[in-house]
């Protein structure tokens, strides 16, 4: 499976399990990522995405957006693409 660096995490929202993240690519809600750290290391498929507390199918370049992730992500662990 190949992989390509699309993201970084700059905040983990603990309560409700969301990892913020600043997006380098584009990505889309159903594409799966793999959260990587020095302690992080896991896959998930992309269920939902959030931009300023709104729902959205795909964020863009530069946005900031919040991903519901199935494990803790710690601050400044890499999110790839897969696929």
């Amino acid at each position: 499976m190949a992989e390509k660096l699309i993201g970084t995490v700059v905040h983990y929202y603990d309560h409700v399990g969301v990892a913020g993240v600043v997006l380098a690519e584009p990505l889309e809600v159903g594409e799966t990522i793999h959260v990587l750290g020095h302690t992080t290391d896991f896959i998930a498929k992309v269920e939902s995405m959030e931009i300023d507390h709104q729902s959205v199918e795909r964020g863009r370049k530069g946005d900031d957006v919040g991903i519901r992730v199935v494990e803790r992500a710690r601050i400044h662990d890499q999110v790839y693409k897969v696929g």
